[in-house]
């Protein structure tokens, strides 16, 4: 399994290649993702699609929040609420 770092280095890479329209636009581990509108709810559902791939885990809907998805930090300690990492 992926140490924290690499997965926060994947999620924001992911999130800059897929949502980021403007690439002047600093995005970093603790931007507000869905509070500052660079994921919608669509997007959302898509990323955590990405992840469960990624990661090969299961993410139950009830905890696929906005709140747990509103930073790349956010959703690493997410992702490694699921599986096993190695830090």
């Amino acid at each position: 399994m992926a140490t924290t770092q690499e997965i926060r280095e994947i999620v924001l890479k992911y999130v800059k290649e897929e949502y980021v329209e403007d690439e002047d636009q600093v995005v970093d581990f603790s931007t507000p993702l869905i509070s500052g509108g660079i994921v919608d709810s669509f997007s959302m559902v898509s990323l955590k699609r990405f992840l469960e791939n990624k990661y090969k885990i299961r993410i139950p809907d009830h905890k696929a929040t906005p709140e747990a998805f509103d930073s790349v930090d956010k959703i690493t300690r997410l992702v490694e609420s699921f599986a096993g990492v190695k830090n």
